[in-house]
C-alpha cells in the first residue's frame, strides 16, 4: 500500500485504523476544499445561498450524477442514506397487509424507520434470512426471492450489507422485481466509493447513498437517486421553500425543488463532492481498492488460521469488497476484547453478534499498511484466549 496516501489523511498516526465502514476518513486536501466553501460562505452569506447556491449544488451533482452514470436531475443531495430512507418511506401510501420485504442483513437505523412506518401503516416488515456462510450470488438472490409474495409492496435491500460486509445481488433483484411491479429502495451507504456504480444500469427505483464513507467526503455528504418515473410519489421530509419554489429559485422539477432545500444548512460537505472524486480519480482508486480488497483477503484468511474457522464467504469472490468479516469462536467476549485491542494495541475496529455469530469486521482504506492488519492479527492472537466467556 503506498506510504504518500496515509500522510494525506487527518488520522491519528498512533491508531491503527480498521474501522473506516463506520464514519469514513476525509483527506487533508478535500478537507481543505471542504473549509474553503465554509469560508467562503461566511463571507457573504446572503450572496451565497441566495444567489449561487443553487447553480453551484447543480454542478456538485453533475460531476456526482457522472460519477454515478445517471443524470443530475435524478439526483440530490441529503446528509446520509438514513435521511433518505426516511424520505422514501414516508413517502409512499401503505396500506395493512402490504408487505416489506427486506433481508436479515441490513442496518439497524432503516429497520427501525420501516418498523415505525409499519406501526402507522399496519404494512408488515418481513426479514428475509440469508445464512452464512454463502458461496455465490445466485444462491442468495434464490433465497431472498422466496420472501416474495403476492402482497409484497417494497423490496428495500442494502447492497453492502453494514453488519456482515456482503455484497448483495441487488442488479438481479431490481430486475426481478420490475418484471413483478414492485418497487425497490437499495441502500447504498457502504458501496460509492468501495465500487464502480451504474445507477441506470442497476435499475432501482430509489437508491440512497454515503458520500462521506468509501467516496472521502466530509461528513454530511449523502445522496438520494430516483427514477424519472418515481420522483413524483417523493414528498419532502422537510416542507420549505421549494414547496412554492420562485421562479428564480426553481431547480428543474418538484423533486429537486422540494428535496433540495429544506432550509438554512451549511453545504461544504456536498459541495466537496467534486473534489472528493477527484482526489480518487488523481490517486488512480481503481488500484487502491484492489491493493485494499488484497490486504484484506490476507487478513481475514490469517485471522480464519487463528481461531481455526472457515471464512464466511470464499475469499477469492466479489462477494466482499474493501470491507469483510471474520469469524470469532461463540464464547468470545467481544466487548472486551475490542476494548483490549483499543486500549493496548491502539487498534480501532468493531464487532458485531449477529444471528448467533459472532466476528469482527475489518475496513481497509487506502491509508491503511500491512502494519495495521499486523496489529489486529497480533492482537486477535494474544488476546482471544483471554476473553473466553463461559
Amino acid at each position: 500500500m503506498p506510504n504518500d496516501l496515509r500522510r494525506l489523511f487527518l488520522l491519528d498516526d498512533s491508531i491503527h485504523f480498521l474501522n473506516h465502514g463506520s464514519f469514513g476518513a476525509c483527506p487533508r486536501p478535500v478537507f481543505d476544499a471542504y473549509q474553503a466553501w465554509q469560508r467562503r460562505l461566511e463571507r457573504q452569506p446572503v450572496s451565497f445561498l441566495g444567489r449561487e447556491m443553487a447553480e453551484l449544488d447543480q454542478q456538485a451533482r453533475q460531476v456526482l450524477a457522472t460519477c454515478l452514470h445517471t443524470a443530475a436531475e435524478n439526483l440530490v443531495f441529503i446528509p446520509n442514506a438514513t435521511y433518505g430512507v426516511n424520505v422514501i418511506a414516508r413517502s409512499l401510501a401503505l396500506s395493512p397487509g402490504d408487505e416489506i420485504l427486506t433481508s436479515d442483513h441490513e442496518y439497524g437505523a432503516c429497520d427501525y424507520t420501516w418498523e415505525f412506518i409499519c406501526k402507522k401503516s399496519g404494512a408488515t416488515l418481513l426479514h428475509k434470512p440469508i445464512p452464512l456462510p454463502v458461496q455465490a450470488a445466485e444462491e442468495m438472490l434464490e433465497q431472498f426471492w422466496q420472501g416474495v409474495t403476492a402482497r409484497t409492496r417494497v423490496i428495500f435491500l442494502s447492497h453492502i450489507s453494514s453488519p456482515t460486509a456482503l455484497r448483495l445481488p441487488v442488479e438481479a433483484v431490481c430486475a426481478r422485481a420490475h418484471q413483478a411491479g414492485i418497487l425497490t429502495l437499495i441502500d447504498g451507504a457502504h458501496a460509492p466509493g468501495q465500487i464502480p456504480l451504474d445507477l441506470e444500469a442497476l435499475g432501482a427505483d430509489f437508491y440512497v447513498g454515503n458520500a462521506h464513507k468509501w467516496m472521502l467526503c466530509p461528513k454530511g455528504a449523502g445522496f438520494l437517486h430516483a427514477r424519472p418515473e418515481v420522483q413524483g410519489m417523493l414528498e419532502p421530509l422537510i416542507v420549505s421553500w421549494g414547496y412554492h419554489a420562485s421562479p428564480q429559485n426553481r431547480r428543474g422539477s418538484q423533486f429537486l425543488d422540494y428535496l433540495g432545500w429544506t432550509g438554512t444548512k451549511d453545504p461544504a460537505a456536498t459541495l466537496s463532492v467534486p473534489a472528493a472524486i477527484q482526489f480518487m480519480q488523481e490517486h488512480h482508486w481503481e488500484q487502491v481498492r484492489q491493493e485494499c480488497h488484497a490486504l484484506l483477503c490476507s487478513a481475514i484468511q490469517r485471522i480464519c488460521e487463528v481461531v481455526q474457522m472457515e471464512p464466511l464467504y470464499p475469499l477469492d469472490s466479489d462477494l466482499y469488497h474493501q470491507m469483510g468479516i471474520a469469524p470469532l469462536p461463540a464464547k468470545t467476549d467481544i466487548i472486551a476484547l475490542q476494548a483490549r485491542l483499543y486500549n493496548e494495541q491502539r487498534v480501532e475496529v468493531p464487532f458485531f453478534d449477529w444471528n448467533g455469530r459472532k466476528f469482527v469486521r475489518i475496513s481497509v482504506q487506502g491509508y491503511n499498511t500491512p502494519e495495521d492488519l499486523d496489529a489486529l492479527c497480533a492482537g486477535l492472537q494474544n488476546r482471544l484466549p483471554q476473553v473466553q466467556s463461559g
